[in-house]
């Protein structure tokens, strides 16, 4: 059994997280989070020690590492606000354990550089959640595009809408300094699958870029891809507005949709099981998705040409 502890214990993913812990064997021993409504944890682990200050969990970890290695934490997970993820990762290393960090892994693609010292300083290990990797339908169609012998690149359409209230922009997440922006925010996640199915990316372009919504071009060795984001709930389509649904999630590759809306919640599960079996996602295999919504972030625009959208046109 593996003693975890939590940093980011009230946030909106750490139950899944929590319950990934359980389901897995293991246990929480130690939780923080500046915000103290984290009565979830009674329905994991009742016992688990909770801090609000960093100060005191810092000095209760360091103090279980003094104890012994029967007592002291193997894995630090992080589901904190982005910005602060670099650090959580580096004081999980240097308390002698590995860490396991939400999406996005950093803000930008030189943190990945100082986190790699570390890991060989300390000799422990960040690990990551890349949950759509472990996606039975996205591992499916990687392996249908690894078997196809396809001449021309495949084009795709990649929609997510996600409505989100006026709280969104008063949050840490409408603070682009925070969060890295809508795409770093909500699309991490794809920008990774895309790579993961369609190999290097060759071209990235930015039509869209505000801070309910973004949009823009993606080119990679076996793709072409549209993609557009948002957390406005205007963009979901009328049809499905009037029947209530505030999401929408949509890939369609060379013109045929991919369902994957299934199987989400059981994801970080099975990405523990991985973790603890060693075949994590590391720092590297972040890399291409972190540079690519680092660039989109500062990117200039570029004109929007064409029905680039059908979200886009009012």
């Amino acid at each position: 059994m593996k003693k975890f502890a939590m940093i980011g214990a009230a946030g909106y993913i750490a139950p899944r997280h929590m319950k990934a812990i359980n389901d897995t064997g293991n246990q929480l021993v130690a939780a923080l989070d500046p915000n103290d409504s984290v009565g979830i944890i009674d329905s994991h682990f009742p016992e688990a020690a909770f801090f609000t200050e960093f100060e005191r969990f810092d000095r209760h970890i360091d103090k279980l590492r003094r104890d012994g290695s029967d007592k002291k934490v193997d894995l630090v997970t992080i589901c904190s606000p982005n910005y602060l993820h670099d650090s959580h990762m580096r004081f999980a290393l240097r308390s002698d354990a590995d860490a396991i960090c939400e999406k996005p892994l950093v803000l930008n693609p030189w943190n990945i550089d100082g986190l790699q010292e570390i890991e060989q300083d300390t000799g422990r290990k960040v690990n990551t959640i890349l949950q759509l990797r472990v996606h039975p339908s996205i591992i499916a169609l990687k392996e249908k595009v690894q078997a196809e012998a396809k001449n021309e690149k495949y084009e795709v359409d990649l929609s997510y809408i996600t409505s989100r209230g006026n709280w969104y922009l008063q949050s840490w997440k409408g603070d682009e300094k925070k969060s890295g922006g809508i795409a770093t925010n909500i699309g991490v996640h794809f920008f990774d699958m895309l790579h993961f199915l369609f190999g290097k990316l060759q071209n990235n372009i930015v039509h869209v870029f505000e801070d309910t919504k973004a949009a823009g071009y993606l080119e990679y060795e076996k793709a072409r891809v549209r993609w557009f984001l948002s957390v406005d709930v205007n963009d979901v389509p009328q049809a499905l507005r009037d029947a209530g649904q505030r999401t929408y999630r949509s890939i369609t590759v060379d013109g045929q949709e991919i369902e994957f809306s299934g199987g989400f919640t059981d994801l970080h599960t099975r990405s523990y099981e991985e973790i603890l079996a060693g075949r994590g996602f590391g720092l590297e295999e972040n890399r291409v998705a972190i540079e690519t919504v680092s660039h989109i972030r500062d990117a200039k625009l570029s004109p929007l040409g064409g029905d680039y959208h059908p979200f886009l046109k009012k």
